[in-house]
C-alpha cells in the first residue's frame, strides 16, 4: 500500500474553465481571478479578498500594506519561531525584520505569554501562524496587539476550515494570508490570497501585486470585461504607468483561478472528509503516548484539517529521522515538522541567535514530523498507517 502526503481534487468545472480561458486567449489575471476572489471572500466571511501567486506573496503583501500607514523599512514583525520558513522570508521580503518568539509545544503555535517582552518601539505587527491548521490563541494575541497599537496579520496558510470561538480563522486580525498551494484544501496549484474587511487595505494590495501601479480597481474592466477604461487617461498620463509605491509582480493567472474555483466547488465535502480523517487519526495515535504524541482539538475550536503532526518523545528509543525513514520504506510519505527559523535555518543565522534560545520550537524541529489527512485517504490506509507505527514502536521497545 502507498500513502501519499496529499491529494488534489480537479473538478470538471475546473477543466471546463481552463478550456474556456484557453479559448479566450485571456490567460493573465482576469475575470476568473476576480470570480475566485469573490467566492473566497464569501467562504471566509470577509469583505475583500485579493489573489496573488503564492501564500508567501500573500504574507509579504499583507505586511507591505503597512508601509502606507506609517511603517518604516527595518521595523519589526513578531512571528513564531516554528513555522515553514516562508513566514520569516516574507517578513524580510516586505522590508521588515522578523522578531522570533518561542511556541507552545502542545499547540505548535506562538506562546502568547512571551509576545509582550519581544515588543520594542520598532514593532509594527504580530503575525501569528495557525500551524497545521490549529488556531493560535487569538484573544490573547489581539489583547497584546490592542494594548501596544499593533497590527495583527494571520498566517492562515494551513488553516482552511479552522474556527476559533465560533469565528472563522482569517477574520480575527486586520488581514489574513492564505496559501492555495497544491497540498492545501483549497488549491490553485501555486496561488495565495489575502483577506480583509478594509477596502483601503484591499486597494493597496491590488496595487502591490502589480508593481505598485496606480491601477487598483476592484474589477479591472480591461482585464475582466474587455472594455475601455475611462480612468486610464483621466490625468493625461496612462494610469497603468503611474507607480505609487514599491511593488511586486505576483498576480494569479486565469488557469490557476480555474483550478481554485473548481476546488471551492467541493470545499465543504473536502473539509468534512479531511476533518473526519484528522480526528480519527488523533484518536488512534493516542495508543502510542507518551512515545509518540500529537495535538488535540479543544472545545472552543475546529482545527483546519491540513495534516497530522507527530512528536517523538525525548526519551523514546528511536529518533524522528528513524521513524520517517521507516515510514518511507513502508511507502508512507511524511514531512518534517518544520524548524526553528532563527536557530535551525541557516538563512537567519545573521541575527546571531544560538541553539537553546527557542527550546520548544527547536524540539519540534528535531522531534516532529507530519503525515497527510487528505480527502483521498481511505480507512484501510489509516489502518495501514497505525499498524505500521505500532510495528515500528514495538520493534524498538
Amino acid at each position: 500500500m502507498k500513502i501519499p502526503f496529499g491529494a488534489m481534487t480537479i473538478t470538471q468545472t475546473a477543466k471546463d474553465l481552463i478550456a474556456e480561458a484557453l479559448d479566450s486567449e485571456r490567460l493573465s489575471s482576469g475575470k476568473l481571478v476576480r470570480r475566485l476572489e469573490e467566492r473566497f471572500a464569501e467562504l471566509t466571511g470577509v469583505k475583500e479578498a485579493v489573489a496573488v501567486s503564492s501564500g508567501t506573496d500573500a504574507d509579504a503583501l499583507a505586511l507591505a500594506v503597512l508601509h502606507d500607514f506609517g511603517a518604516n523599512r527595518g521595523d519589526e514583525v513578531i512571528v513564531p519561531a516554528l513555522s515553514f520558513v516562508a513566514t520569516g522570508n516574507a517578513v524580510l521580503q516586505a522590508g521588515f525584520e522578523p522578531v522570533f518568539v518561542d511556541i507552545e509545544r502542545h499547540t505548535l503555535n506562538i506562546d502568547p505569554t512571551r509576545i509582550e517582552s519581544a515588543i520594542t518601539d520598532r514593532t509594527v505587527a504580530i503575525m501569528p501562524v495557525h500551524l497545521m491548521g490549529k488556531p493560535a490563541e487569538m484573544d490573547a494575541i489581539n489583547a497584546v496587539a490592542c494594548k501596544h497599537k499593533l497590527y495583527v496579520i494571520e498566517d492562515a496558510a494551513e488553516a482552511h476550515g479552522a474556527t476559533y470561538k465560533g469565528r472563522t480563522i482569517g477574520t480575527l486580525g486586520d488581514m489574513a494570508a492564505y496559501s492555495l498551494y497544491v497540498a492545501h484544501i483549497i488549491t490553485a496549484i501555486e496561488g495565495g490570497i489575502v483577506t480583509t474587511d478594509r477596502e483601503d487595505f484591499a486597494e493597496i494590495l491590488r496595487s502591490l501585486r502589480s508593481h505598485g501601479r496606480a491601477c487598483k480597481c476592484k474589477q479591472c474592466v480591461i482585464n475582466t470585461a474587455d472594455q475601455t477604461c475611462h480612468k486610464r487617461f483621466q490625468h493625461g498620463v496612462d494610469i497603468r504607468f503611474i507607480f505609487e509605491r514599491v511593488g511586486y509582480s505576483c498576480k494569479m493567472n486565469e488557469l490557476e483561478a480555474a483550478i481554485g474555483l473548481g476546488s471551492m466547488e467541493v470545499y465543504e465535502q473536502i473539509v468534512a472528509q479531511r476533518h473526519r480523517n484528522l480526528m480519527t487519526m488523533i484518536g488512534r495515535v493516542a495508543e502510542f503516548a507518551p512515545l509518540l504524541t500529537t495535538f488535540r482539538q479543544e472545545e472552543h475550536e475546529t482545527i483546519g484539517p491540513h495534516a497530522l503532526p507527530l512528536l517523538v518523545a525525548a526519551d523514546a528509543p528511536f529518533t524522528r529521522d528513524e521513524l520517517a525513514a521507516h515510514l518511507e520504506q513502508a511507502n508512507i510519505d511524511s514531512r518534517n515538522l518544520f524548524s526553528s527559523m532563527p536557530t535551525q535555518c541557516v538563512g537567519f543565522a545573521y541575527q546571531g541567535h544560538e541553539l537553546g534560545e527557542f527550546p520548544e520550537a527547536e524540539y519540534c524541529g528535531t522531534h516532529g514530523l507530519h503525515v497527510g489527512v487528505h480527502q483521498a485517504l481511505t480507512d484501510e490506509q489509516i489502518d495501514y498507517l497505525i499498524d505500521t507505527l505500532r510495528a515500528f514502536i514495538a520493534g524498538r521497545t
